[in-house]
């Protein structure tokens, strides 16, 4: 590692991927295939190809796929179009259906995505390619700006002289500005990947899986988010430049369209927290999965699940390993049979909505944390919640949790992030140990088990009701709290108009004593006056009663 954490082996950390230099004089290699849906709208296809036909990328290398999603009456190739340009048919309605037929066809060693209202600039695509051959796993965006220019009847030579003034992209915009061009780890960089005009590297693709098309809106999004669960590194490309005919229908209806969005990726994009704010109901993709061994007996099997389970952390699944399908029940003398635990474990969990009896390590990639904790070592009630802030507070990679320690070694439990774990397959050098790799990509930590709450020896669970009656009581107990403050609040500010009463009081006295001082210092003064005045007199009244 360097002074700055970047692997001197070019391996990105986080999503810092100025450890990468792309070549300034490209060697060209890798091939691309330009995938674009297209549904009506032929005036704008033709000026798109025509674009495409500029491109400084070597045409052998390029193929382009336009694909006609139902257009009424039927789309056509123009004459102005790259040498590599084929047009398919996919009579299935939908922007997702209608790229994941453009990507079936794709050969490609990198998808280009672009809309059929973008155009490019001529050294777009050979600006995302310099980016994929630096690396194998990266998503490049570039910038488009959205023009309101009348559409030209052929594409004209200066592209800003007819298009601009346009108006920026502005939310990624605003998000690359405000991380740093995207280094500064930001939370959710897979919202970079939008279909407008975006690269990815095809293996990524093959990785995470095609667009899902039971999606209404927001599949871009969702794709991004899997693709960042599968390695990605996400790159914005000033370089990049294109023009998008006219607004989006994000920015004319942007509300709408959130909401929309919103009531599907939910269930899919478990980093997106704000939408998962309901305290108990369960998602499609759970924010973390706990494997456990389910062959380590009934009671410390569900002493470790229950707690999983009452836990502060709701969007959860917990993942039973066992030999559940070989499975055999002893009917006859049930006390005696030799797998009575497992024949408990199974039966106490099968219906459990949040539990999965599996033979192997069958998790969805898409989850973005996995718990493979020891079955008897018991989390705290808010124990995960914990380990998982640290993991993303520190942006770490793996989280491990010394549980016990002897000559006999270590046990441990281990939070693991998921993109993380899936960049370290991708860069691990041959002989390379994957948490080593996992720690060049991301961190690796160690915390104590007692710091964090976990224990052999559990107090009994709380459950529900007793936590609504303790937070009841605590409620309740706040309220006569804050009442009694305000009691006392109101007594100290009598005591303070009481004090002012006092101090006023003293001031007027000490203004009374002050003038019966001076008063008395008067007197003082006239009555030594008046003696020195007896006495003169009757001294002169005793020399004239002398002389006569």
């Amino acid at each position: 590692m360097t002074a700055s954490g970047a692997d001197v082996r070019g391996r990105v950390r986080g999503n810092d991927y100025r450890v990468l230099q792309p070549p300034q004089r490209l060697k060209p290699e890798l091939t691309v295939s330009v995938v674009i849906p297209a549904y009506g709208g032929q005036d704008k296809l033709d000026l798109v190809l025509a674009g495409l036909a500029r491109q400084t990328y070597p045409a052998e290398l390029t193929e382009v796929i336009v694909v006609d999603n139902g257009s009424t009456p039927p789309l056509r190739l123009p004459a102005i179009r790259p040498a590599g340009t084929r047009l398919i048919v996919c009579p299935e309605p939908g922007r997702a259906t209608a790229r994941n037929a453009g990507l079936a066809e794709a050969t490609g060693d990198v998808i280009h995505w672009l809309d059929s209202d973008v155009v490019l600039t001529p050294g777009a695509i050979e600006a995302h390619m310099r980016w994929h051959h630096a690396a194998p796993y990266l998503v490049v965006t570039g910038y488009i700006r959205f023009t309101g220019a009348q559409l030209p009847a052929e594409l004209p030579e200066d592209l800003e002289k007819h298009f601009e003034p346009a108006e920026p992209h502005a939310w990624i915009v605003d998000l690359v500005e405000r991380t740093n061009g995207l280094t500064d780890n930001p939370q959710r960089p897979f919202s970079l990947h939008v279909g407008g005009a975006t690269s990815v590297n095809a293996r990524l693709i093959a990785a995470a899986g095609p667009m899902d098309e039971e999606l209404i809106l927001g599949q871009d999004t969702e794709m991004g988010y899997r693709l960042a669960q599968a390695g990605a590194v996400f790159v914005p490309e000033p370089a990049a430049r294109a023009y998008h005919l006219g607004p989006t229908m994000r920015m004319r209806d942007k509300q709408p369209i959130d909401r929309v969005s919103h009531a599907f990726v939910a269930d899919r994009i478990p980093a997106y927290r704000w939408l998962r704010g309901h305290p108990g109901r369960q998602w499609k993709v759970p924010y973390v999965t706990v494997i456990v061994d389910g062959t380590a007996g009934y009671d410390s099997v569900r002493a470790t699940v229950d707690a999983l389970l009452a836990g502060t952390v709701p969007d959860i699944s917990v993942l039973l390993l066992g030999p559940w399908d070989a499975l055999q029940r002893e009917r006859r003398a049930p006390l005696r049979d030799p797998d009575l635990d497992l024949v408990l474990v199974h039966g106490h969990y099968l219906h459990e909505g949040r539990v999965r009896l599996a033979a192997g390590e069958d998790v969805d990639p898409a989850v973005p944390f996995v718990l493979r904790l020891p079955p008897g070592w018991v989390p705290g009630e808010d124990s995960l919640a914990r380990l998982l802030d640290l993991a993303r507070d520190e942006s770490l990679g793996l989280v491990n949790v010394l549980l016990h320690e002897s000559s006999e070694g270590v046990v441990a439990a281990r939070l693991e992030r998921v993109s993380a774990f899936a960049r370290a397959r991708i860069v691990r050098e041959p002989g390379e140990d994957l948490d080593d790799a996992v720690d060049a990509v991301s961190g690796v930590s160690w915390v104590e088990a007692g710091t964090y709450g976990f224990t052999t020896d559990p107090a009994p669970l709380l459950g529900r009701r007793g936590t609504y009656r303790a937070r009841m009581e605590a409620q309740a107990e706040t309220a006569r709290l804050a009442k009694e403050a305000e009691r006392l609040r109101g007594q100290v500010a009598k005591w303070k108009e009481e004090s002012g009463r006092w101090r006023k009081t003293a001031v007027e006295l000490r203004r009374e004593v002050g003038s019966l001082r001076r008063q008395l210092a008067a007197a003082g003064r006239a009555q030594k006056s008046l003696r020195a005045l007896v006495a003169s007199t009757m001294k002169r009244a005793l020399r004239k009663r002398l002389r006569g």
